[in-house]
């Protein structure tokens, strides 16, 4: 998950339309990909950030 945040945000200041974010309750506990799987309350905050970005470079 270490990198999953700061690519997406540059991502949308970079012009994407859209992110494929993988969220788990329990990423050690999921059946694939828990390594770069957020968690509920990280996707929330990546997607309060994401929408600040967005508005900021008029993609929203």
């Amino acid at each position: 998950t270490r990198y999953v945040l700061p690519v997406a945000r540059a991502g949308i200041a970079a012009g994407a339309d859209g992110l494929l974010v993988e969220a788990h309750c329990n990423p050690e506990e999921a059946l694939s990909d828990g390594g770069q799987s957020l968690r509920p309350e990280q996707y929330s905050e990546l997607v309060r950030q994401v929408r600040i970005i967005a508005q900021a470079v008029e993609r929203s």
